[in-house]
């Protein structure tokens, strides 16, 4: 494995899991139409079964990756704070608890130095979401260890 790190800017930041995104959930989809093409063509108690167990596998593939996706947005907002505390100014370190989690998870590719002025920025209501802030970035620090 290389020790350098993948390029990446507002573009290209998007991670695809493969095996989630090309394998697992289109044949979750797939399980869903087959268990519902049974059931329509031969109706029964167990094709009624099948084909609530597909739809409750797909169910379960996208809970698991919510949940893992909350918990990474957690550990990106305590990140944040720590950063935050170190490299802001005091009038705005003091307002950190202010910002929310999106706006966190946007700030965490903005370098050091562009910081303060992202948060005045978001603090007054001008960038308002994850999507907003990243695109105000403009010296993109990769995060390449994401879930």
């Amino acid at each position: 494995m290389s020790s350098t790190p993948r390029s990446q800017d507002y573009a290209t930041h998007r991670r695809w899991n493969p095996l989630v995104h090309f394998v697992l959930t289109p044949l979750l989809i797939a399980n869903i139409v087959v268990a519902g093409r049974a059931l329509v063509r031969a109706p029964s108690a167990g094709t009624a079964w099948a084909a609530t167990m597909a739809v409750a596998l797909l169910l379960l593939s996208y809970a698991a990756r919510e949940q893992a996706l909350a918990v990474q947005n957690r550990v990106i907002r305590l990140e944040m704070a720590l950063r935050l505390a170190r490299v802001l100014p005091a009038d705005l370190a003091a307002r950190i608890d202010e910002l929310r989690v999106g706006q966190l998870i946007g700030l965490r590719f903005a370098s050091d130095a562009e910081l303060p002025a992202l948060v005045r920025q978001c603090l007054a209501g001008e960038l308002r979401g994850a999507d907003a802030v990243k695109r105000a970035v403009r010296d993109w620090q990769p995060d390449t260890l994401r879930a």
